[in-house]
């Protein structure tokens, strides 16, 4: 496992690259200002500010101005609203966003153009646009890490194959495109820990689509196998770790003691497959994603065979 990353900032220019098409965002100027830094992940409503009151300012953050927000600037005397717009870009804020498609004023565009600050429109509501930006920079500021692996969607489960360099995981992984389910990554899957509950599994977009087989090189899975090939994200529900027979050792055979592999605090499934020549791994692990699939559904096999057969045990002994 690489390091863990706990982003402490992100630019704007980031964010907007990022979100532009879910936040709906225009850039209406700044573009000098791009560079501008978002170190805190959550909006702040310029209401309070507007006002004068600039105690506890949260400048760090991504700024929204809204229709009351608006009301209030439009209350002011003509010549007091631009420079309540002046002492709030001097705070070195790195972004304001207006919600509702609300077009600003040219006092304010003049302002933040002087001061090389950012400003971007959204037809999105102000309440949505709000819960939106801040999912947006909890992916952001997420904790993440990398872990050498593949990574795939079997009929929604999300699989992390790991093993040994030169084991099969790449070949496993093709073996379950072919059949018909999606590559998330190869050999590095990008992993990001959100709200503390849940990892979502992606590749680096470099790349994406492509994937190095032994022996025959680099290919392109999109262009060999479709679109339908390929998930750009997916969350992981599995571990599958890829051992050589030998070195196995001592394994559970029942699987009623569920094993866990922990990856940024979090403790997801795992299951270790022993591999020798003939076994068919695609299907080992298709079935290993399938079973995990039922679990989440209350279905536990090796608990339902094992009540079988102790409630079996208890009538012969009657």
């Amino acid at each position: 496992m690489s390091p863990i990353r706990r982003p402490r900032a992100v630019t704007v220019e980031h964010f907007f690259n990022q979100h532009a098409s879910r936040l709906q965002l225009k850039l209406v100027t700044g573009q000098e200002g791009m560079d501008r830094t978002i170190r805190e992940g959550a909006v702040n409503r310029l209401g309070m500010a507007l006002t004068g009151f600039m105690k506890y300012f949260a400048y760090q953050r991504v700024q929204l101005i809204g229709k009351s927000e608006m009301a209030c600037l439009n209350s002011l005397d003509p010549d007091e609203r631009p420079k309540r717009i002046r002492a709030i870009l001097e705070r070195k804020i790195p972004c304001i966003v207006f919600s509702r498609n609300l077009r600003p004023p040219a006092y304010v565009v003049k302002e933040a153009k002087a001061a090389k600050v950012p400003v971007f429109i959204s037809p999105i509501v102000t309440p949505r646009l709000v819960n939106l930006i801040t999912l947006c920079l909890e992916e952001d500021f997420a904790p993440s890490t990398s872990e050498h692996g593949s990574m795939v969607d079997i009929l929604g489960v999300g699989v992390l194959i790991r093993g040994e360099s030169g084991i099969g995981k790449s070949e496993c992984a093709l073996g379950l495109v072919e059949r018909g389910y999606s590559l998330v990554a190869d050999d590095i899957t990008r992993l990001r820990l959100i709200e503390g509950r849940e990892l979502m599994a992606t590749s680096a977009e470099v790349t994406r689509t492509f994937m190095e087989v032994r022996g025959i090189g680099i290919i392109n899975v999109a262009s060999l196998f479709g679109g339908r090939a390929i998930r750009t994200e997916k969350r992981l529900d599995l571990v599958v770790t890829l051992m050589e027979w030998e070195k196995v050792g001592e394994i559970e055979r029942t699987g009623l003691d569920q094993q866990f592999y922990e990856i940024l605090g979090l403790k997801i499934p795992h299951v270790k497959i022993p591999i020798r020549p003939g076994r068919d791994l695609a299907g080992l692990v298709q079935v290993a994603a399938l079973d995990q699939k039922m679990k989440t559904m209350g279905q536990f096999s090796a608990m339902e065979f094992n009540e079988k057969l102790l409630t079996r045990l208890n009538l012969k002994d009657r």
